[in-house]
Parts: structure tokens; sequence; C-alpha cells
């Protein structure tokens, strides 16, 4: 039976001011992308491990900004108090960073990291690099893990650790589920998304895929309008799924190979000391099976070296919530939660350092 350690939510609180050294970076990826990036260091150590902080899904500043909580500059901040280095780089397309985030895949990025960890393994005092990835950016540095074996540690905060076509259909269940509408909508919902899902898995990378969506979706769409009119009688139907939109997401690289990725065959390779972390109230990367699969993937890869951490009432972004829906993000106050951080920072303290 798997061991999930709990730790108590606390309230945030705002963290005392250290001293430290940040200053602007640049770098690039096979000179074909070329980044922008702050790189802070602990103050008074000549030598010290580092931590390339990578963003989830959507295109983000180097500070992490979501829904205006900035994850990443306070993990830096709070990293490098610890004794840290921190590189946090602005997302392709993004600040000071070139090149179409749109055209680029979950292994693209990995690939991004391990630009960064290149460029950070030939800077005075760092000892070794680790990798921290939020969220798809969970997945990221297991697949740069995977690949590298200049990766000294691994970290994931709501880090996906689920199959694509899966992890699509958790997410989208804990959306609908969430949303304030009928029953009989949520089940029209769930429908359509899963047929659209399993189109694109069967269909992904071959030819004639959007034409295949438009089917399924026209099939749908009389099935639907038949059942609408019978149970319905005399209703307006404000339901709408919107193919176009769908279509340009579904056919593109990133979508593609997202809906086909398989963390076991990352996470088997990597031998390195790994820490999990997610909230249980997580509707986008629900802890389970996401910390359960870290656990047992690793192990069946002959490593032991992993601490799995669910926060109580902690959402996507690493925050104490209440409703934890999305609507909530906003109203939130904070950019970490303080129970998280004492957690990470125990383990890298104690394994790390």
């Amino acid at each position: 039976m798997m061991k999930i350690w709990i730790i108590a939510a606390l309230s945030l609180m705002i963290l005392p001011v250290y001293a430290q050294q940040s200053r602007k970076v640049y770098f690039n990826n096979n000179d074909t992308i070329r980044f922008g990036a702050t790189y802070t260091i602990p103050a008074g150590k000549s030598s010290y491990p580092a931590i390339i902080l990578v963003s989830g899904t959507g295109k983000q500043d180097r500070d992490g900004t979501m829904a205006g909580h900035k994850m990443f500059k306070y993990l830096a901040d709070s990293l490098s108090a610890a004794g840290f280095a921190v590189l946090r780089m602005d997302d392709r397309g993004v600040g000071e960073t070139n090149g179409i985030y749109e055209l680029a895949t979950t292994e693209d990025f990995a690939n991004d990291a391990l630009a960064a960890l290149g460029y950070l393994q030939r800077q005075p005092g760092v000892s070794k690099v680790g990798l921290l990835g939020h969220s798809e950016g969970g997945a990221a540095v297991m697949i740069a893990a995977a690949k590298d074996d200049r990766v000294a540690f691994v970290i994931t905060l709501a880090g996906l650790a689920t199959p694509g076509l899966e992890a699509l259909r958790l997410q989208n269940k804990a959306i609908i589920d969430a949303a304030p509408i009928s029953d009989y909508d949520k089940n029209r919902h769930w429908t359509i998304n899963s047929m659209m899902f399993d189109t694109v898995y069967h269909y992904a990378g071959k030819p004639g895929l959007e034409q295949k969506l438009r089917d399924t979706y026209a099939q749908w769409k009389h099935k639907d309008d038949s059942a609408f009119a019978k149970d319905r009688p005399g209703e307006h139907d404000h339901m709408r799924f919107f193919i176009e939109s769908y279509a340009r997401q579904a056919t593109g690289a990133w979508y593609q190979f997202h809906i086909k990725f398989d963390p076991a065959r990352y996470l088997h390779e990597i031998k390195v000391p790994f820490f999990a972390m997610n909230g249980d109230k997580d509707i986008m990367v629900p802890a389970h099976p996401n910390l359960d699969n870290i656990r047992e993937m690793l192990n069946e890869g002959g490593n032991y070296q992993v601490k799995t951490v669910l926060v109580p009432s902690m959402n996507h972004l690493m925050l104490h919530c209440d409703t934890c829906t999305n609507a909530e993000l906003t109203k939130l106050h904070g950019d970490f939660d303080l129970a998280a951080w004492r957690s990470l920072k125990e383990w890298l303290v104690t394994h790390i350092l």
C-alpha cells in the first residue's frame, strides 16, 4: 500500500527578506531560442546546489505569475534564503525570451530546462543542479531527468504523472463536476468531450485528424439535438461545444504529444532523489492518481529515493483554498502555501544540501 505523507495546512505568512544576489542572465537552446532569465544566488556562500524552475501549461513569465500570484518569485527568494541558487526564465514568446510558445511540446520544454542546466553548470559555485516543475512542468522535468544524468534531483509541484488521455479525462470530469450546471448538461459535456479525446488519441499524428474531429462532432450533435428535443421539449438549449477552437487546439503539436504522454516511460529511468507534492483540492492535476503513479513508477524502475506529500485544502497553484474552484484563484492571498514550503525546505535541507 502506498505511503503518502500528509502535512497540516497553515495560513499564509510573509517570509522575511534575506540577503541574496539576483541578476538578469541569458542563454540559448541550440541557437534557436534565446532565454531571458533571473539568476538568484545565496549570499555569503562560495558553493551551492542550484535549482531550475519549470512552469506549467500556458505562457508564463519568469516569476510564474498566475491569477496574480507569483509562485516562482516566492520560491526563488525562499530557496536562495535556504542556501540554493535558483534560475527562473520567461517561457517561449514571453518577456525577454523569443520563440513561439504555441508550437512547442512538453518535450521541447524539457529540452529548454536542459539548456538552462547547461548554462548553470558553467557558472562558478554551482555544485549540482536539480529541476523543479509545476503542473505540466512536472512532466517536463521528468522527461529531462530521464534523458540526462546531469540532473541531480527532481521536484514536482502538482506535477502531471498520469497518461495524457487519462489526465484529460480526470481534469475534464473535475471541472465539469465543479460547474454550476445541471446533471443533465454535465452528462452532455462529458459525452462530447470524451468522444473528442478518444478521436484525437486514435488519430494523433495521422492525416485527416481535423476531419475526424468534425465527423465526431456532427455525429454527437445530431444525437444530442434529438435527445434534447425529446427530454426538454420547448426549452432553449444554452449548451455550446466550440468545435472550431477545439479543432485548432487538438491538431496542434502540443496537444497530440500531451494526449500520448506516458509518464512510466520516463519515471522508470530516473534514479535520483525525487520529491513530489500535490494539494488534495487540485482539480487540474488531482493528487490521486498522480502522487501514486510517481512513487509506484519510480519504485518499479528501482528508485526508492522518493517522498510524496499531500497537503490538505490546497489547490493547483499550491495555495490554501476554500471553495477550491478556478474562479476563486484571483481572490486568494499570497504566492505559495507556507506549509507546503516548509515541507519542501525540510526535504531539500535533509537530502540535497
